[in-house]
C-alpha cells in the first residue's frame, strides 16, 4: 500500500489569468498531486536536472511520482517519467545541449502529450523552457526552480534562451510554464553567496514596488538569512501553516512578495513593451559590469552593484534622496552583497586584470547595445523613493551623467557668472554627533527617534557594528528619514565574525571601549579595517585601556588595528582611574567617556601628555551624554569623574547638520565671490567647526552673518581673499583643510597664511598637511609642512597653474571635497582622483556642488598612478641654471640636457635671436645695458611660463640677478617646484676663463671677483640647489659634468638615486676627518663595497670646527659626490644623540638644509623642535627623522609608550623614521625585532636597532638602511656597528640569507676568469653563494639549472646569447634592444617566480668610456669597429652614453649596412664606410671583434681619445697598441670584462660590489693563464 502523501500548505500567485505559481515547504508530493489533478494529462513526463541536483533531489522526485499516481488513480497504470541528467553549469545552456536533449526525447518516443519539468536554477529552466517551446511545436513546460535567485527571476515570465557564441540568451522564445513551484524548503542547502545572489532580486523588487516589503528586507535579515542558511530539507517544518516557524513564515512572505510583483508586471506587459522594463532595475548597469566579471562574480552580485549606480543616478537627477541610496545600500550590505566597484567582495572574486577592464568608457559601450536601449538613448529605472519609481517604465538618461556616475572620479570645472548669486544649502547630519548619538541610544534604555542622522560609510559601519553586537534594534520611519532605535541597555554579545570598520576612524576609536562591555566569557572580537586604518594609531587608548585591565592584542601592528579584545565572562571593562594620553586624538577621551557609565566601577578621568587636542569635541561628547541623562562632573581641566548609571534614551534627537561639511558651501561663496546661507548651523551650535564663517571667513574678507541656528556668507569678488596670517585653528582641525584652499589663492594681507594648532590631522584618514602641501603644488601653489600647521603662501587666482591637475585625494572626504571647492576657481579647474570618499560624510556633495551651487562637472577615468608619474617627469618644471659666466653654465647644461632628455635653453642665445642683435650691439646701442635687462626680463617671464615651462633646462646669463623683477621670477618659479642650480665657481678658474673670452662684454682686472661678491647672496636668494664647480675636485671635468647630471636629475625629481627599499639594505659610516683621506688607492670603493649609500657624519669632519663652515663641508660633501655614485646620506649628530657636534641649534639646522641645498639624496635629522622645518623644506631629498636613545632606558620596544609617542612625531617629521637604542640584555634584539614587525613596511619604513655588543644581532636583523662599519675604517661611528660581510655571514648562519647557485654557461668556456671573480665577490661580501661552470652549446640544457630552487643567477656567453631567449620570461628594454642576453636574473613578475633576461655588456662599455671620458659625450664623435652580437652592445651604450655622431666599420659592408638601418633611430648620426682612412679622427674608438691584422690608420687618431677594445686576449690588440703609440687612453678588454661583471652580480645580489676584490681576481687569473 503506497504511503500518505504529504501535501503542503501552499500559498498560489496569480500571473496571466491563472494561479500558476505556487509557494510553500516541502512541496514534491504537492507538485505530482497537482500536476495529475489540475493540469492536462500527459503520456510521458520528462524531468531534466543537472547532476548536482539529482544527488540531492533526483530519488526523491520518482518515488513521489510513483505514490502521487498510486493515490490519483490506483486502478490505472502510470504514466511515463523519464529523467534526463545534464552537467551543471552554463556551458550546458546551448544549442548542441539543446539539440541533444531534442534527440534523445526523439529516441524516448515523447509526443505531443509530453510535459517536461525544468528542475534547476536559471540554466535549467532557460534551457528546457526552450527545449519545451519548439519540441514539436511546443508541449507543456513546469518550472521547478531550486535556487532563489530562479524562484524569483528567470522561471517567472516565459523567457526562454541559449546563449551563444556571440553573447547570452541570443536564442529563444516566450513560453510560459503551466506551472511555477517554488519550494521554499529547498533553499536550505544552497550557499551562502547563492542566496545572497537571489536577494538581489528580491531587493530589487520591493525597491521598484514596495516600500512596506523593503522596510521588512531592511529589518529582518538576520531572521532571513536564518530561516534560509540554518533551515534543513529533511523534516516537514513548515510543510503547514501549524509546522511552520515565524522565520519561515518570514522567507516565504518575502520570496512570494517579489513572485507577485513579477507576475503582475509579465501580465500587464508580457512582452516586454514598457511595464516590464521596471524590473530591469540595477540590471543595465549590472549586466555590463556582469559581462566583464562573470563567471568570476554572480548575476545577483553585479546587480547589486548596478542597483546601487542607478539609484545614485536617480539621486544626481533629483528625485531620490540620500536616505533612499542609503538605505538601499545598507539592505544589499545586510544580505552580503557589494554595493561598489571596490567592494572587498568583487576583489577576491575577480582577478585584477577584469576589474581594470571595468571603465566607465568600457561599460557605457556596453550598454549602448542593451535592450532596453532605443537608437543611442540609454534607458534606466528612475527611483524617486524606495518602492515607487519615477515613471512605470525605464526613463531616457544622458551619457554624460550616467558616466558621471560610474566614474571613479569627477572634473571640476571653474564657476562662471551663470551660477546663482545666492544659494541655500542644508548640509548632511554632523558624522559626530551622529555616531555619539548612535551608541548613547543603543547603550541607552527605551526607544529613541534620530532625526537627520547622517547616511554615510561611517555610519553604517557604527550601526552594522552595533547590531552585530546585539545592542540594539533599528527601524526606520517617515520613508528612512527617521531611525527608530531600541536601546539594549548596555547588554552586548560577541558578534558572529570579526567587525570590519573600513576607514570609519570614530567607529574604530568608539568601538575600542565599546567591545570591553561585552559580557561572554572565553569569548573575543576583533576590530579591523581597511589598509589605511591599519596605520592609523590607537596606541594611547589602547594602553589605557589595558592599563585598566582589559585584555587587547594587536592582531598585526602594534599601535594600530586589527585588534582581538578578549572577553572575561563579566564586563571587561574595570572602570575607576585611568590615565589617558590626549594629545593625539580626542576621540579616545570620547570613546572612554561613552561607555564609562558600563564599567564596574565609577571612572575618573585623567588626561596626561600635553595639551588635549579638541576640547570642542569632548564637550559636544559631555553635553550629549548629560542629553541621555548622565552628567559627567569635571573636576579639573583633565579630570573627569563619570557615575555609573545607565543612558535614558530621549523620545526624539535632532542630529545637527555637521558644521565641517558647512565649510565648504561656505568656503564656495568665499571664492566666488557669492552668497551661501546654512539654514541650521550658527553659533549655537555643539561642534566647534560652526566658528569657522566667523574666525576664519570673516578675516579673509568675506560679510558674515551668523545667528544663533543659520550662517550666511557672501565673499569678495573673485581674486580680493585676503591671507590670515596667523591663526590657531586647534578648536576646529578638521576645517584646516577649507581654510587652505582659500588661503592659495588669497594674496592680500601679505599673502602667506600660517595656520597651527592641526598636530592631530597628520594622523587622520591620510597625513592631512602632507597631502594639502603635496597636492596644492600641481597648481603651483606653495605649502609648506609643519608639526603641527601648515604655510600656505598664495598666488593670485589667474597666476594657477592653467592646466587641469589631477588631485589624488588620498581615499579622504575632507581632502577631495576642499579641493573642489578650488578647482570653481582654477583656470583649469581640477580632476579628483577619488570621488567615491565623499560618502564618508556627504554622499551627495557632487550633486550639490553641481545642481545647488551650479559648478561645471563631469566624470573623470584617472590614469593609473604610474602613467601619472612619467606624465609628471615630462611635464615637470623646467630646471634654471644661474650663476657667473664662465662658471660651466652652459656646458653642464647642455651634458645634462642630452642625458636627460631635456630641451637646452640658452638664455643669451635665445635673446640675441628673438632680439636680433649680438648682446654687445645691444649693450653699444642708445639703451645700454637697461635695454639689455629690459629685454631679459621680458624673455625670460616668456621661457619660464610659456615657451619652455617645463620639460627644459635653461642655462641664464650671469647677471640675471641684478634686475629685481627676474629675481622675482625666479623665485616665482620656485614657488611653483621649479628648481634653480645656484652654480659656485672657484673664482680663480673662472676670471682665467673670462681673460680669453671675447664673445660678452670684458671685466676689467679684479672686476670678475666683486661681481661676484656683490652678486653671491642674490644667486643664493633666487636657488634652490647649489654645486660647487671646481676642477681641482677628484675626475676634473668628466666627473664634474656626471655630477650634474645627477644633480639635475634629482632636482626636477627624473631620478632621485635612491635606495630599494624593497631588500636589506646598508649604508656604511664615514669617520675620518677628512673626505679626502678615503680617495687614496680607490680606498672609499672597498669601504663601501655591499653598501648602498655613504653616510657623511659632518660632525666628525675637522671642517666642522674651522671657520667659514659652510663652504668647507661644501667642499668635504662635493669631493665625497666625485668620488662615489652611492648615494650620500647627509647626518650631523650632537654630543646628546651620540655624535661630535658642538654648535648651536641653529648652526646644525643652517648646516642640514645646506646639505638638501647641495643635493644630499638622504638628511638624518634628530626629531626635535626643527624637524618639521626641514621635512617642509627636503623637495626631494629623503628626511630620516632620528631619535637616539645611547642609554637604552628611555627608548624601549616593548609596551613603550615613550616609544610609540617618539614613531608617531617621527613619522610626521620624516619619509623614513629611524629608533636607535641600547642593548642592556641580548633580548632587547628580540623586543627590536617585533616592534619593526609592526611597523615597518616599503610606505612607512623604519630602521630601528640596538647599539652595543649584545646589540649586534639587531643590526643583523634590521630591514633596510642598516648603518655598517668596514676594516679599513679607523674608527667605528656607533657601538656595536659591524660590517656588511658580518651581517651577511649571520644572517647565512640564521638561516636568513639562503645559498644560491651562479654559473657561467656556454663554450669554451674553461679558462673564463668570471668564476674566480664572482667567488671573491662572494667571500668578501658574506655571501654563501657558489659560482660555477655549465659548458654547454645547447641552450636547452640549461633547463634543468634555471628550475633549480636554488638557482640565483647565471652569466651567459657565446653561442648561448640569442638561443636562450625562449627559456626565459621577459628581457629588459636594453636586452630586447640589443637582442642578446649574458645575464640571467631569478626574480618574481606578478606574484610569480620569472626568469629575466639583461645585458650587461653595454653597461661595462658604458662605465668603462666614463671613467676614461676626455669629451663630453654629447659633443663626441665615435667609431665602432665591428658589425656582430657585440658591434649591438657597444652601439646601445654609445647611445646611452648620448653620444649622437657614430660611424660604423666592418670588412663586410652589408652588415655594418644592417646596423645601420636598425640603430638609426637612436642617433643624430649613423653611417658606415668601407675604409677607416675616409673616417675623421672621433673621439671613441670601440673595437668589437677578435683580435687580428686589421690595420689601423695614423689618421684615426689625429686627436686625443679613448680607445676601447672589448677582445682581451692579447691583453694588446693591434687597435690599443696604435692608439697607445699617439698618446690615447686605452681600455683592454678585460677591463669591459670586470665591469660587466660587477653589474651582473649587483644585480643577483642587490649588493654593491667590491670593484677592488673583483678586479684583482680578474687579473691574479689573467696573468696566470698568459
Amino acid at each position: 500500500m503506497a504511503r500518505a502523501l504529504k501535501l503542503a500548505e501552499v500559498e498560489r500567485i496569480p500571473i496571466l489569468g491563472t494561479e500558476s505559481i505556487v509557494c510553500g515547504f516541502h512541496l514534491v508530493d504537492y507538485i505530482w498531486t497537482d500536476i495529475f489533478s489540475n493540469l492536462p494529462a500527459a503520456s510521458t513526463y520528462v524531468l531534466i536536472t543537472d547532476s548536482n541536483l539529482a544527488k540531492l533531489y533526483l530519488s526523491q522526485y520518482q518515488e513521489s511520482f510513483q505514490v502521487a499516481w498510486a493515490h490519483h488513480k490506483p486502478a490505472s497504470a502510470a504514466p511515463r517519467l523519464l529523467t534526463h541528467v545534464l552537467p551543471p553549469g552554463e556551458l550546458s545552456k546551448s544549442r548542441a545541449t539543446k539539440r541533444a536533449i531534442e534527440d534523445w526525447m526523439f529516441g524516448e518516443k515523447c509526443t505531443r502529450d509530453t510535459t517536461v519539468l525544468a528542475l534547476g536554477g536559471g540554466v535549467i529552466g532557460d534551457l528546457v523552457g526552450y527545449v519545451a517551446a519548439t519540441f514539436m511545436r511546443g508541449v507543456s513546460f513546469i518550472q521547478i526552480p531550486t535556487s532563489l535567485l530562479a524562484m524569483v527571476d528567470s522561471s517567472i515570465g516565459g523567457k526562454t534562451a541559449v546563449d551563444t557564441p556571440a553573447g547570452k540568451n541570443l536564442v529563444g522564445s516566450f513560453w510560459q510554464p503551466k506551472r511555477i513551484y517554488m519550494d521554499m524548503a529547498v533553499l536550505s542547502t544552497l550557499p551562502q553567496r547563492e542566496f545572497s545572489n537571489g536577494m538581489a532580486e528580491v531587493i530589487k523588487t520591493a525597491a521598484i514596488w514596495d516600500s512596506a516589503e523593503f522596510d521588512v528586507l531592511e529589518s529582518s535579515s538576520v531572521e532571513i538569512r536564518r530561516a534560509v542558511l540554518n533551515g534543513t530539507r529533511d523534516g516537514d517544518a513548515g510543510l503547514t501553516l501549524a509546522t511552520r516557524s515565524a522565520e519561515q513564515t518570514l522567507l516565504q512572505r518575502v520570496i512570494a512578495a517579489s513572485a507577485r510583483v513579477k507576475a503582475y508586471v509579465v501580465t500587464h506587459d508580457e512582452r516586454e513593451s514598457g511595464m516590464r522594463g521596471l524590473l530591469n532595475f540595477g540590471h543595465t548597469i549590472g549586466h555590463a559590469i556582469e559581462a566583464i566579471l562573470s563567471p568570476q562574480v554572480l548575476h545577483g552580485e553585479c546587480v547589486a552593484v548596478g542597483c546601487v549606480l542607478e539609484a545614485e543616478v536617480a539621486r544626481r537627477m533629483g528625485h531620490l534622496s540620500e536616505v533612499g541610496v542609503a538605505r538601499l545600500v545598507r539592505c544589499l550590505r545586510a544580505y552580503g552583497l557589494p554595493t561598489t566597484m571596490d567592494d572587498p567582495l568583487l576583489r577576491a572574486l575577480a582577478s585584477s586584470e577584469q576589474l581594470a577592464e571595468v571603465r566607465p568608457q568600457r561599460l557605457m559601450d556596453i550598454m549602448g547595445v542593451d535592450k532596453k536601449t532605443v537608437g543611442t538613448q540609454k534607458r534606466l529605472v528612475v527611483l524617486k523613493q524606495l518602492g515607487a519609481t519615477l515613471e512605470l517604465k525605464p526613463t531616457n538618461v544622458s551619457d554624460a551623467l550616467i558616466l558621471e556616475v560610474l566614474s571613479v572620479g569627477v572634473l571640476v570645472k571653474p564657476v562662471d557668472d551663470s551660477a546663482a548669486a545666492e544659494t541655500i544649502v542644508i548640509p548632511p547630519g554632523s558624522k559626530s554627533i551622529s555616531n555619539r548619538a548612535l551608541q548613547l541610544a543603543a547603550l541607552g534604555k527605551g526607544v529613541c527617534r534620530l532625526r537627520n542622522l547622517l547616511h554615510s560609510d561611517d555610519t553604517q559601519v557604527m550601526m552594522a557594528a552595533l547590531q552585530a553586537m546585539g545592542g540594539c534594534e533599528f527601524a526606520w520611519e517617515d520613508g528612512g528619514d527617521t531611525l527608530v532605535v531600541t536601546g539594549g541597555g548596555g547588554a552586548l554579545h560577541a558578534p558572529a565574525t570579526e567587525l570590519y570598520l573600513g576607514n570609519a576612524g570614530t567607529a574604530a576609536r568608539f568601538l575600542t571601549t565599546t567591545v570591553n562591555l561585552i559580557n561572554s566569557g572565553g569569548d573575543s572580537t576583533v576590530l579591523t579595517g581597511n589598509a589605511r586604518m591599519k596605520l592609523r594609531p590607537c596606541a594611547p587608548l589602547v594602553d589605557a585601556l589595558r592599563n585598566n585591565g582589559c585584555t587587547i592584542d594587536y592582531c598585526e601592528k602594534e599601535g594600530s588595528l586589527p585588534l582581538r579584545v578578549s572577553h572575561s565572562g563579566s564586563r571587561g571593562f574595570p572602570g575607576g582611574r585611568i590615565q589617558l594620553a590626549a594629545s593625539v586624538s580626542s576621540q579616545y577621551v570620547s570613546s572612554i567617556l561613552l561607555c564609562a557609565p558600563y564599567a564596574q566601577e565609577p571612572v575618573r578621568l585623567e588626561l596626561v601628555g600635553g595639551k588635549v587636542i579638541s576640547q570642542p569635541y569632548i564637550d559636544m561628547t559631555l553635553a550629549m551624554m548629560a542629553q541621555f541623562g548622565c552628567h559627567v562632573q569635571r573636576i579639573s581641566e583633565t579630570e573627569y569623574l563619570i557615575p555609573l548609571c545607565a543612558y535614558t534614551n530621549p523620545a526624539e534627537y535632532i542630529v545637527e547638520s555637521d558644521a565641517s561639511s558647512a565649510t565648504y558651501p561656505l568656503a564656495f561663496a568665499a571664492i566666488t565671490g557669492r552668497q551661501c546661507t546654512v539654514p541650521n548651523i550658527g553659533s549655537a551650535s555643539l561642534q566647534g567647526d560652526a566658528r569657522f564663517a566667523v574666525d576664519v571667513l570673516r578675516p579673509m574678507g568675506c560679510t558674515v552673518e551668523q545667528t544663533a541656528t543659520s550662517t550666511t556668507v557672501r565673499g569678495p569678488p573673485r581674486g580680493q581673499l585676503k591671507a590670515l596670517g596667523d591663526i590657531d585653528m586647534e578648536p576646529m582641525t578638521d576645517a584646516f583643510l577649507t581654510a587652505s584652499v582659500l588661503a592659495a589663492v588669497a594674496p592680500g594681507n601679505g599673502g602667506v597664511s600660517r595656520i597651527r594648532g592641526i598636530a592631530n590631522q597628520h594622523v587622520k584618514e591620510c597625513d592631512r598637511i602632507e597631502a594639502m602641501c603635496t597636492e596644492l603644488a600641481r597648481f603651483g601653489v606653495t605649502a609648506v609642512n609643519h608639526a603641527d600647521g601648515i604655510d600656505v603662501h598664495a598666488r593670485p587666482f589667474n597666476e594657477l597653474a592653467s592646466a587641469t591637475p589631477s588631485v589624488h585625494c588620498y581615499d579622504d572626504h575632507r581632502v577631495a571635497m576642499s579641493f573642489s571647492v578650488l578647482a570653481c576657481l582654477a583656470p583649469g579647474g581640477a580632476e579628483l582622483r577619488e570621488r567615491r570618499c565623499v560618502g564618508k560624510t556627504w554622499p551627495q556633495w557632487w550633486d550639490v556642488l553641481a545642481r545647488d551651487l551650479g559648478a561645471p562637472i563631469a566624470g573623470a577615468d584617472p590614469k593609473e598612478e604610474h602613467v601619472e608619474a612619467e606624465a609628471a617627469k615630462v611635464s615637470s618644471p623646467s630646471v634654471v641654471v644661474v650663476g657667473m659666466r664662465g662658471a660651466g653654465k652652459s656646458s653642464l647644461s647642455k651634458a645634462a640636457a642630452s642625458a636627460l632628455g631635456l630641451a637646452y635653453v640658452d638664455m643669451d642665445e635665445y635673446l640675441e635671436q628673438q632680439v636680433g642683435q649680438t648682446i654687445p650691439e645691444i649693450i653699444a646701442s642708445e639703451g645700454g645695458w637697461p635695454a639689455f635687462r629690459a629685454h631679459e626680463s621680458r624673455l625670460l617671464a616668456q621661457v619660464l611660463t610659456k615657451d619652455f615651462a617645463t620639460g627644459a633646462i635653461i642655462a641664464c646669463g650671469g647677471g640675471v640677478v641684478e634686475a629685481p623683477e627676474n629675481c622675482a621670477l625666479l623665485q616665482r618659479h620656485m614657488s611653483s617646484n621649479g628648481a634653480v642650480i645656484c652654480i659656485t665657481p672657484n673664482m680663480d678658474q673662472v676670471a682665467e676663463f673670462l681673460s680669453q673670452d671675447k664673445t660678452r662684454p670684458a671685466y676689467a682686472a679684479g672686476d670678475a671677483r666683486d661681481v661676484y661678491e656683490r652678486r653671491k647672496p642674490l644667486y643664493s636668494k633666487v636657488s634652490n640647489y647649489e654645486m660647487l664647480v671646481d676642477k681641482r675636485l677628484p675626475g676634473a671635468w668628466p666627473r664634474i659634468e656626471q655630477e650634474f647630471v645627477r644633480l639635475v636629475a634629482l632636482a626636477s625629481g627624473r631620478d632621485c638615486n635612491r635606495v630599494d627599499l624593497a631588500h636589506s639594505s646598508y649604508f656604511v659610516s664615514l669617520t675620518a676627518k677628512d673626505v679626502g683621506e678615503y680617495l687614496e688607492n680607490d680606498r672609499l670603493a672597498a669601504v663601501t663595497a655591499g653598501a648602498h649609500a655613504v653616510e657623511l657624519r659632518a660632525d666628525l669632519l675637522a671642517a666642522i670646527d674651522e671657520d667659514d663652515v659652510l663652504a668647507k663641508l661644501q667642499w668635504q660633501f662635493a669631493t665625497l659626490r666625485h668620488a662615489t655614485p652611492l648615494p650620500v646620506v647627509f647626518t650631523v649628530r650632537t654630543a646628546a644623540q651620540g655624535g661630535a657636534f658642538r654648535g648651536s641649534d641653529a648652526q646644525r639646522m643652517d648646516i642640514l638644509h645646506a646639505a638638501i641645498r647641495w643635493g644630499a639624496e638622504y638628511v638624518d635629522v634628530e626629531v626635535d623642535t626643527h624637524a618639521a622645518a626641514l621635512y617642509a623644506a627636503r623637495r626631494n631629498s629623503i628626511i630620516i627623522a632620528s631619535h637616539h636613545d645611547p642609554t637604552g632606558r628611555q627608548l624601549r620596544w616593548s609596551q613603550c609608550e615613550f616609544t610609540t609617542e617618539i614613531l608617531h612625531r617621527a613619522r610626521a617629521c620624516g619619509d623614513i623614521v629611524k629608533l636607535i637604542s641600547f642593548a642592556n640584555q641580548w633580548s632587547d634584539n628580540l623586543d627590536c625585532l617585533e616592534f619593526v614587525k609592526r611597523h615597518h613596511s616599503l610606505e612607512t619604513p623604519l630602521i630601528a636597532l640596538n647599539m652595543g655588543y649584545e646589540g649586534q644581532m639587531s643590526r643583523v636583523l634590521c630591514p633596510v638602511l642598516t648603518p655598517v662599519t668596514h676594516p679599513l675604517l679607523a674608527a667605528k661611528a656607533a657601538p656595536g656597528q659591524i660590517s656588511v660581510q658580518q651581517i651577511n655571514v649571520a644572517r647565512a648562519t640564521a638561516g636568513l640569507l639562503p645559498a644560491r647557485k651562479m654559473a657561467l654557461c656556454g663554450t669554451p668556456i674553461q679558462h673564463s676568469p668570471s668564476p674566480a671573480m664572482h667567488n671573491a665577490a662572494f667571500s668578501a661580501l658574506g655571501l654563501p653563494h657558489v659560482y660555477g661552470r655549465l659548458e654547454t652549446a645547447e641552450a636547452n640544457e640549461l633547463a634543468e639549472l634555471f628550475a633549480d630552487p636554488e638557482f640565483g643567477g647565471a652569466s651567459i656567453t657565446i653561442p648561448l646569447k640569442q638561443s636562450v631567449i625562449p627559456l626565459l620570461t621577459q628581457l629588459t628594454p636594453a636586452a630586447r634592444r640589443i637582442g642578446a642576453v649574458n645575464t640571467v636574473i631569478p626574480t618574481t613578475l606578478g606574484g610569480k617566480s620569472a626568469l629575466l633576461g639583461d645585458n650587461t655588456d653595454y653597461l661595462g662599455i658604458v662605465g668603462c668610456l666614463r671613467r676614461s671620458q676626455a669629451v663630453a659625450f654629447s659633443k663626441a664623435t665615435a667609431l665602432v669597429v665591428g658589425a656582430g652580437g657585440t658591434t649591438r652592445a657597444a652601439l646601445y651604450a654609445l647611445y646611452t652614453l648620448g653620444v649622437g655622431s657614430v660611424v660604423i666599420y666592418n670588412r663586410t659592408a652589408q652588415r655594418a649596412e644592417e646596423l645601420v638601418a636598425e640603430f638609426s633611430e637612436l642617433f643624430a648620426s649613423l653611417v658606415s664606410v668601407s675604409d677607416l682612412a675616409a673616417v675623421e679622427s672621433p673621439d671613441y674608438v670601440v673595437g668589437t671583434i677578435p683580435a687580428c691584422d686589421l690595420a689601423y690608420p695614423d689618421s684615426l687618431f689625429a686627436k686625443t681619445g679613448v680607445a676601447l677594445d672589448m677582445a682581451y686576449k692579447p691583453r694588446w690588440t693591434p687597435l690599443l697598441e696604435s692608439a697607445k703609440r699617439h698618446g690615447w687612453t686605452v681600455v683592454p678588454g678585460v677591463d669591459v670584462l670586470i665591469e660587466q661583471g660587477i653589474h651582473q652580480l649587483e644585480k643577483w645580489t642587490h649588493l654593491t660590489a667590491p670593484t677592488k676584490i673583483m678586479a684583482d681576481a680578474v687579473y691574479a687569473k689573467y696573468n696566470a693563464d698568459n
